[in-house]
């Protein structure tokens, strides 16, 4: 399955080839979703990937990760944690969407949007990069 090997096409792009990936993991997959739903209702089409292990998805071969990622789609990852690592998988092209400070706190619900981590910042980030 998809999950052993790291990352998988949780849901693919309506109407076509995908204008734009979107990357999550854990709960930052929901916000993918909300965000290919959004995109989706304004003629953008978008493929949401679950990525839950990047060390397993590195480890497998070159062809299954570009046919998961698309080689020459512009890609946006979404996660709560640092962005630390994550422009390996969203390439030159591609926008990442984390944390990379300490020592906020409050409400989850607060922080996400305080930060960043909401449907139409994933939305804004996508088409920028289709638009680019």
């Amino acid at each position: 399955t998809g999950v052993a090997r790291g990352a998988y096409v949780l849901s693919e792009a309506v109407g076509g080839t995908p204008q734009v990936v979107l990357i999550g993991t854990g709960t930052e997959v929901t916000l993918a979703l909300a965000a290919q739903e959004k995109l989706s209702a304004s003629g953008v089409r978008a493929r949401v990937v679950s990525m839950p292990s990047c060390e397993l998805f590195a480890a497998q071969a070159a062809d299954y990760r570009d046919s998961v990622l698309l080689r020459d789609v512009p890609r946006v990852s979404v996660e709560a944690g640092s962005s630390f690592g994550w422009h390996r998988w969203v390439g030159d092209r591609g926008t990442v969407i984390g944390i990379d400070r300490f020592g906020a706190s409050g409400p989850g619900p607060t922080l996400f949007k305080q930060f960043g981590f909401t449907a139409e910042n994933v939305v804004r980030a996508a088409l920028e990069l289709v638009k680019a």
